[in-house]
């Protein structure tokens, strides 16, 4: 066998027999697990096995990552012809199975991140090895794209792993670091470097000539028991139940998992196998599996890596933050931006409360400390970051300044025009504000093209999404600062345009009011909430509203003087005040919709039947799911028309990041495609007659159902005149 170089990988073939597959994609950001590398690496396993000069190949990465998974960019295409696709797994399969019964020992050094299909490569290989390093992750993420493992992993981890652990990791996509995964058995060994990492390797291939893999071993016993042991069976019933559970059926690769791994350990390993392919094929073409790619992966990362900046912008480089304000919000903000390596200066009325707001970092240092996630080092270094003040003064020599204080646009207009005192001309000012109008806040500022929203989510620290606000006379500048400063902590931006809620306050406001709604028309709360979880809200829209505060919502609607033009916003400011002057205000005040007992879970207050004469068979559970879930995806396409929103992508990011809207549908504008735009729009018409004006169906969206197009389909050039 000779020695290869090409744009996928080299082999180097020593002077004692082993060959070294070092994987290298020149052509790729990182290695991928492409139909073109995998027919390249069959072949070139092939010619290993053939030459009797071989003694074994080593399988290794010459990148900082292994393998991160499959090149999603080709799954997306799939699902159109799944004949063709399931005769190229099966073919798949068998190679590797040949390799796997070559005789020749395969071994995985694995010296990076080897996640899905890069995981299932190394389990094609008879032992792994990997590097002892803690930025290392293994694992198996495909359900969180709506997907099984592929090319062979659903199969194979519970003859590794045993049935339990193999379910947590297929079931959830969990991600483990070496010594977690030597623990579980996912990988055999563990080296303390490179040169070990390959010294082992070829000590092993050395020491087996004539290697077997568990699934090809009669005698070998799966760890925890098989399939028909007393633990295999209860895991296994236990498993439907929890999934059932979590998932309320919309989410079917988790069924699949379950089902391949029920019949697969059953059967010999090439039947079972085929089942995992016929499984994965499916997927593929599912609506589910469809979304979660298109919004989950590739709009998500596309977002993170900064698509929404204006492509002319130089790079804007924040070293010193300046945050007004440092309450809950602007504590997380400060925590965040320091993690990030930047000097933060953190401002409020008083020392004593800015010093508040830079504990919020130290406890939440020591939590991870606790979790061995950090180091009292690591936490000294960041809390050095943070310098607390009551002083306008310190915020000179600020690259970007983040107001986080209380939604009141006179105190914003306050703390704007004293900071801007002091504060370069050329640097930008940004408003953390929820829902008053960036072009209403920049007219307290000097210089308004330098002036933006910068919406966060609280808690920051957890919440992944950043909503970027464009007010009327926000410059480019500003917009790239914003962006560029939103993915070097760490976070996913989106860029909308101004009014008042933006996109994410706005839309998730219909949610908690059409909850409301549904309470007062009679519909008992339990249902309103069991219903709207069942359909993948990750909590009830009453529940939410506790935890948002009840009186947060009463001060919206009374800061905003447009109010009372609208008799759905004049609807809930009742339902808010007839609870609220009841002493239920919040879930931080131990009393909302829902007991908060000191002691205890929380339980729906029963007094909600009383005062609003709960009735069970007031609608039924398919109305109230739709109502629940379409006026959602109703309001964000308005907001998608009127200009608000830039593309169908930016709402779909935004809906699942921030507010939880099921990633399962795509998010709350594919949620319409999802369901089907016509039977969307024939439900607001039939919702329009017998619940009011709000569902009333904007002309651009009609056009689209008659047409019978996507709503990806929509254009702002194309909107309907009425």
């Amino acid at each position: 066998m000779q020695n290869i170089k090409n744009d996928l990988f080299q082999v180097e073939v020593g002077a004692d027999g082993i060959a070294i597959l070092t994987i290298d994609q020149i052509h790729n950001p990182t290695n991928l697990f492409s139909f073109e590398f995998i027919k390249a690496f069959i072949q070139v396993a092939q010619q290993a096995i053939q030459d009797e000069s071989v003694k074994g190949v080593i399988l290794t990465s010459g990148r900082s990552m292994f393998m991160p998974g499959a090149d999603l960019r080709e799954l997306k295409g799939l699902g159109e012809n799944p004949e063709q696709q399931l005769k190229d797994a099966l073919v798949m399969q068998q190679h590797f199975r040949s390799i796997e019964t070559g005789g020749k020992p395969f071994v995985a050094a694995i010296n990076g991140t080897a996640m899905g299909g890069g995981l299932e490569l190394c389990l094609v290989c008879h032992h792994r090895i990997v590097l002892n390093n803690t930025r290392i992750k293994l694992g198996f993420p495909e359900s969180k794209v709506g997907l099984l493992p592929g090319g062979g992993g659903t199969v194979k981890a519970p003859y590794l792993m045993g049935i339990q652990n193999a379910l947590m990791y297929l079931l959830q996509g969990k991600e483990v670091r070496p010594q977690q995964a030597l623990k579980d058995g996912l990988v055999n060994e563990i080296a303390e470097n490179q040169e070990e990492l390959i010294q082992k390797a070829k000590d092993w291939i050395l020491a087996n000539p004539n290697p077997s893999q568990p699934w090809d071993n009669k005698k070998y016993k799966i760890p925890g028991g098989g399939f028909w042991s007393p633990n295999g069976v209860q895991t296994l019933i236990g498993a439907v139940g929890n999934v059932s559970k979590m998932t309320h059926g919309n989410y079917p690769a988790q069924r699949s998992i379950l089902q391949v791994i029920h019949d697969g350990l059953q059967i010999p390993i090439d039947r079972a196998l085929e089942i995992e392919a016929r499984h994965f094929t499916k997927l593929l073409g599912s609506k589910e599996a469809k979304n979660m790619i298109r919004t989950g992966f590739m709009g998500i990362q596309a977002a993170k890596k900064g698509k929404a900046r204006p492509k002319d912008e130089p790079k804007y480089e924040v070293k010193k933050l300046g945050i007004l304000g440092a309450g809950m919000m602007g504590a997380g903000i400060a925590y965040v931006s320091a993690k990030a390596g930047m000097e933060v200066v953190l401002k409020d009325i008083s020392i004593e409360n800015a010093e508040k707001g830079k504990a919020y970092s130290s406890k939440l240092l020591d939590k991870r400390i606790a979790k061995k996630r950090s180091t009292p080092e690591k936490k000294e270094a960041l809390l050095s970051r943070i310098t607390p003040t009551a002083d306008p003064a310190m915020m000179e020599g600020c690259d970007l300044i983040i107001e986080a204080v209380f939604e009141d646009p006179k105190l914003k207009d306050k703390v704007t025009k004293e900071t801007e005192a002091v504060l370069d001309p050329n640097k930008i000012y940004a408003s953390n504000t929820s829902t008053i109008p960036i072009t209403l806040l920049a007219k307290s500022s000097q210089r308004p093209q330098n002036f933006i929203g910068i919406h966060f989510f609280s808690p920051v620290d957890k919440m992944p999404l950043v909503e970027i606000i464009v007010g009327e006379k926000t410059g480019a500048k500003a917009i790239a600062a914003a962006v560029d400063y939103t993915v070097a902590i760490g976070k996913i931006p989106i860029v909308v345009n101004d009014s008042r809620g933006f996109f994410t306050s706005r839309c998730f406001g219909t949610y908690v009011n059409e909850g409301m709604f549904l309470l007062e028309e009679g519909v008992p709360p339990a249902m309103i909430e069991n219903i709207a979880k069942a359909k993948g809200m990750p909590v009830g829209p009453l529940a939410v509203h506790d935890e948002v505060t009840l009186t947060l919502s009463k001060h919206v609607i009374e800061s905003n003087p447009d109010s009372g033009k609208h008799p759905e916003t004049q609807r809930s400011y009742k339902i808010l005040m007839d609870l609220i002057n009841k002493g239920r205000t919040a879930k931080k005040d131990g009393a909302g919709f829902y007991d908060y007992p000191q002691s205890g879970k929380k339980k729906l207050w029963k007094g909600l039947a009383e005062m609003f004469n709960s009735n069970i068979d007031t609608l039924d559970k398919e109305t109230i799911a739709k109502r629940i879930m379409h006026r959602q995806a109703l309001e964000s396409y308005r907001c998608l028309e009127e200009g608000v929103l830039n593309s169908v992508t930016d709402g779909d990011i935004g809906s699942v990041l921030g507010w939880g809207f099921p990633i399962y549908t795509g998010g709350s504008l594919s949620y319409i495609d999802f369901v089907g735009i016509q039977n969307f729009v024939k439900d607001c018409d039939d919702f329009k007659e017998r619940f009011g004006a709000r569902w009333a169906v904007p002309a651009s969206l009609r056009a689209l159902a008659e047409a019978g197009k996507s709503v990806h389909a929509f254009k702002k050039e194309n909107i309907v005149s009425v």
